[in-house]
């Protein structure tokens, strides 16, 4: 119970307090345990009263980790001076009842989540001399009144929702020191009233919409000693004596905005300047090389400015630079700077943390006294034309924990000095001309979360140290090197990995079953090497991948159904691959948008669109054996007997008309043909680049080259797959066929090469003529009846001596509906090759009756062989002849034209 000294007024203020104690739910460090009966209010822990009324004249809640809202009732505490309840979770609306407070010099409400708009009855409290509503949730337009308060010296309205103009009116805040109102949705000009305030010291309207320019008064104000206008939109450029005008001048922050002109050299006479942020700008002309008087200078930030004069001399500021010794960053990225990397960049403060000097046109080498930066966490040389190799001294910077080396023309090895870098985190080095292997030692780096190497000449193999680094979890780049053997297993510690990529490279062996570990991975890209084997069942815990690249390999078996399940998966590549069997269903193989399978020749069923052949009927276990084996019959007798029919029909029908003809010179694959190496063949096609890979098939790949023995002439490259049973079997027959046939419709054969490479493998391979934008009739996705197609217009080609793209078809027009007309008006031996004819008139039986009775059955013959050919390039597969069909008609011919059979 309260002494009756106090009276009724201190009974409302205890009742008051109580109020806010009830709207504050949380809290966590029990500051309201002491706020009851058994204890004056005075006493309650955040109350301070005045010594002569006892009544409460602050109340500091700050850092408490309170929640909740503010009372009105906080109205009733009339002799409040001060309210600071910055640094909680304070939420909801701040009470206009606030502005009944008429003695309140100090609110401070920073760093809550206060909404709605700002109390405008606040304006009311005329004693007030700071507002502190920093960083909360607040927003509508900020009050014409504040203008009315004759003793504000601070505003804190940044980190705030705010939106519309800033109000002139606040030029008449003569005894403003501080004005925060960074962070809103401001937009339109700056008041050119601001200019009025003479005793301004801190100016912060950065990260916002404001446009325009700063006014110039506003750079005669000697008192400032902050100015912050960052990502704006405005313009203009600084006057010449500003380092002059604002002597006190300690930092100054105005990167993102359009300003222009030339940095002052002024700058210099602001003796007290710690930073100079003026990036992301248009600012042009020369770096002041005077800098170096700013002994106080921390920060120094010119980045994405085109101050380059494309001069030896752009660089010649950081020389001044050398005398800043308290320098802790220096940031000048994308600047158009050219001329040589100098040494003194050596002699660069001890305590610098920072240096950015990439996206230029900077030339040299990197000294090897850049070990003297024992401080230095970030390094940044990227993007530019540095030369050379990586200085070992770079071992030196222990404290180093980001480096960008990557698109420059560094060269030598990965220096092994890097393992003492124990902090690294980022190592970027991708996009130079790198050899030598991966050191062993970067798995002593154990903050690594990013390693990037693609795009080099390393060699060898992948260190099981390097891939194993569990802290790895950002990226693991080794991709477009020449990288071989195995991955290793220990990939499977990469537990929080996003991003792997080791595509294009000479990697081989199985994918090893612990990637599925990796649960955590959204981009795995394996394509261009030479793994074989299954896909992982492990791969089935991938659930959150996003891109899935394994094409360009030698896997097989097949597809795993799990992966259509994969229903955050953007890009499914298993193109060009040996996978077999039917193709899954499941979600993302309904897709065809997601995922590509081209280029896997014994693949069957999924969507129309993919043209794959259907699967056959499944059969029983107990059919099982006697089908398969009776299909195995039927799939390779009957290519082979089409072929060996057509022969026998060709070769018949051709006989009589050889014997009369002088005998051809018999060519060879001799020494009419260059003789060309591996080398020139690994030279020409850039190292069988999978860029340059037009083709493969069952038993090698073709690529396309340049060769260079003579004039520069485009070949196109068959290498043999020697692995691959039956593949050399393949090479001696195409040699032989090559030696003995030529066809105007069949590509020009330059040489063959019959070598070792330079691993002491066989290597066996074909060079043609390249013929780009290959014609030979209508193209499309290999299906069986678009191989009955081929077989049609082949037919047609032989027997009426005319290509399909022979000048004479235009248009509709074309060398199936030629055949078509002449077979449905019985006049076929008008369009059949002259020669055919010539030859059956040439038999040694010379009776006008035998000659008679051979003619007639000649153009039965043929008819009968141009009508197969005209049902079998039919437009719609659909009413195109089964190549069964097709057999036993030819059959039947061949029987016919030797009397064996009368035609049906």
């Amino acid at each position: 119970m309260n002494s009756p000294a106090f009276g009724f007024t201190n009974e409302t203020d205890m009742q008051a307090l109580l109020a806010i104690r009830d709207r504050i739910p949380e809290d966590p460090f029990r500051v309201f345990s002491s706020w009851n009966n058994s204890l004056h209010f005075c006493k309650w822990e955040g109350v301070i009263c005045s010594h002569r009324h006892q009544r409460v004249s602050v109340l500091n809640l700050s850092s408490l980790k309170l929640a909740g809202t503010l009372s009105p009732h906080i109205g009733n505490l009339t002799f409040l001076r001060e309210i600071n309840l910055w640094n909680n979770s304070f939420h909801g609306v701040i009470p206009q009842e606030v502005g009944r407070l008429f003695r309140l010099q100090y609110l401070s409400l920073e760093n809550n989540s206060f909404s709605g708009e700002f109390p405008i009855n606040v304006t009311h409290c005329l004693d007030l001399r700071v507002i502190n509503f920093y960083e909360n949730n607040l927003g509508g337009k900020v009050p014409i009144q504040l203008g009315s308060l004759p003793k504000l010296s601070a505003i804190g309205l940044s980190d705030n929702q705010f939106v519309g103009t800033i109000p002139p009116a606040l030029g008449n805040l003569t005894a403003l020191l501080w004005l925060y109102m960074a962070a809103n949705n401001l937009e339109g000009k700056i008041p050119m009233e601001l200019g009025k305030l003479s005793n301004l010291e801190i100016f912060q309207l950065g990260m916002n919409k404001l446009t325009g320019t700063i006014p110039p008064a506003l750079y005669n104000i000697s008192t400032i000693d902050f100015i912050d206008v960052v990502n704006n939109q405005l313009h203009g450029s600084l006057p010449s004596d500003l380092g002059l005008t604002l002597l006190k001048l300690d930092a100054i922050f105005m990167g993102g905005n359009q300003f222009s002109g030339t940095i002052p050299a002024s700058l210099a006479n602001a003796s007290g300047l710690a930073v100079i942020d003026i990036s992301m700008n248009a600012f042009t002309g020369e770096v002041p090389n005077n800098l170096g008087n700013l002994q106080h200078l921390e920060r120094l930030n010119f980045g994405g400015n085109p101050l380059g004069t494309e001069k030896a001399n752009d660089l010649e500021f950081l020389t001044s630079l050398t005398n800043c010794t308290n320098l802790r960053w220096l940031v000048s990225y994308r600047s158009h700077f050219s001329g040589v990397l100098p040494n003194l960049i050596a002699n660069l403060s001890t305590k610098l943390v920072g240096l950015r000097l990439d996206q230029n046109y900077i030339s040299g080498s990197i000294p090897p006294g850049i070990g003297n930066l024992v401080n230095i966490e970030l390094l940044a040389l990227h993007e530019n034309q540095l030369t050379g190799s990586i200085p070992n001294s770079i071992g030196k910077l222990v404290m180093l924990q980001e480096l960008y080396l990557n698109k420059n023309k560094f060269s030598g090895k990965i220096p092994t000095s890097f393992g003492n870098v124990s902090q690294l985190s980022i190592l970027s080095l991708e996009q130079n001309m790198l050899e030598g292997s991966i050191p062993v030692s970067l798995g002593s780096c154990i903050n690594l979360q990013a390693l990037d190497v693609s795009q080099n000449h390393l060699t060898g193999t992948i260190p099981e140290q390097v891939v194993g680094l569990a802290s790895l979890t950002i990226c693991l780049f080794v991709a477009q090197n020449f990288l071989t053997g195995p991955l290793p297993w220990q990939v499977g510690r990469l537990k929080n990995l996003g991003q792997l990529d080791v595509s294009r490279n000479q990697l081989s062996g199985n994918i090893p079953g612990t990637l599925g570990d990796c649960i955590v991975l959204e981009s795995l890209r394996m394509g261009g090497n030479y793994f074989e084997g299954t896909i992982p069942s492990s791969f089935i815990q991938l659930k959150g991948i996003l891109v899935l690249d394994l094409s360009h390999n030698n896997l097989s078996g097949n597809i795993p159904s799990f992966l259509g399940k994969f229903s955050s998966v953007q890009n499914l590549n298993l193109s060009y691959n040996m996978f077999e069997g039917e193709l899954p269903s499941e979600e993302v193989f309904s897709n065809i948008s997601a995922f590509s399978v081209v280029g896997n020749n014994k693949l069957c069923g999924g969507d129309k669109a993919l043209h794959l052949p259907a699967c056959p009927p499944k059969i029983s276990n107990k059919q099982g054996k006697h089908f398969s084996h009776r299909a195995l019959i039927i799939a390779t007798s009957v290519p082979v007997c089409v072929i060996v029919l057509l022969a026998c029909v060709c070769v018949t029908l051709y006989w009589n008309r050889r014997l009369n003809e002088k005998p051809a010179a018999t060519l060879l694959l001799g020494n009419q043909y260059p003789n060309l190496s591996y080398a020139e063949l690994l030279q020409a096609t850039e190292g069988f680049s999978i860029t340059n890979l037009i083709g493969e098939g069952t038993y090698g790949s073709v690529y396309k080259g340049i060769l260079n023995y003579d004039i520069e002439k485009a070949i196109a490259v068959k290498v043999l797959n020697l692995q691959v049973r039956g593949a050399n079997k393949t090479f001696l027959a195409e040699c032989e066929a090559l030696r003995n046939i030529r066809h105007r419709n069949l590509v020009r054969i330059i040489t063959v090469c019959s070598s070792i490479d330079f691993k002491r493998n066989v290597f066996k391979a074909l060079v043609f003529e390249f013929i780009s934008n290959g014609k030979y009739a209508v193209g499309g996705e290999v299906t069986i009846k678009g191989d009955v197609y081929s077989y049609g217009i082949l037919l047609l080609e032989m027997f009426t001596g005319k290509r399909p793209t022979d000048n004479m078809f235009t248009d509709n027009f074309n060398l199936h509906n030629h055949a078509k007309m002449a077979a449905a008006a019985d006049r076929v031996m008008e369009i059949v090759d002259p020669l055919l004819i010539s030859g059956g008139q040439n038999e040694s039986n010379r009776t006008s009756g035998s000659i008679k009775s051979n003619i007639g059955r000649t153009e039965e013959c043929l008819g009968s062989i141009l009508r197969i050919g005209v049902i079998c390039s039919a437009d719609f597969p659909s009413d195109r002849m089964n190549i069964s069909d097709a057999l036993a008609e030819l059959q039947v011919t061949r029987d016919v034209y030797l009397g064996k059979r009368e035609m049906k």
